[in-house]
């Protein structure tokens, strides 16, 4: 993967979209990986009882495929210094799964510290999932 350097970043510049496909059992995984266990994630009639629309998948999984995307333009993860969200809704994963959109704006590049703040759009089913989603990124 080739880091991406400040000299060929600028404010302006967009990702994506990137798609990145949840199922059922993306979030089983996720839940045993995170001990995360809450039957809302992974019980249709359980997250029904409670009042949601279906199974739902973590927030915590939704900024991570978000954090994965950006760190992929960015080269490696490592190159990612802050990341912060607003989780705004819920990712609904119904039985045949769903899909979770992300897109980057490059908002500022600091050519001091070789950093850029850039925005991100996480949307699934047309609307946003996470608000305020933005991570610093260290460029070369």
């Amino acid at each position: 993967m080739t880091v991406r350097t400040a000299a060929e970043t600028t404010a302006g510049d967009v990702f994506g979209p990137v798609t990145v496909p949840v199922r059922r059992d993306t979030l089983v995984a996720y839940a045993n990986a995170s001990g995360d266990q809450n039957p809302i994630h992974q019980d249709e009639d359980f997250a029904k009882s409670v009042g949601l629309p279906d199974v739902i998948a973590h927030g915590m999984w939704t900024l991570g495929a978000a954090g994965s995307v950006v760190s992929h333009w960015a080269g490696e993860a490592g190159r990612v210094v802050e990341f912060g969200t607003r989780f705004t809704k819920p990712v609904v994963v119904p039985a045949t799964g769903a899909e979770v959109i992300i897109e980057g704006t490059v908002k500022a590049v600091d050519p001091e510290t070789r950093r850029a703040t850039v925005d991100l759009s996480v949307t699934a089913e047309g609307a946003k999932v996470l608000g305020r989603c933005t991570a610093i990124v260290q460029l070369d």
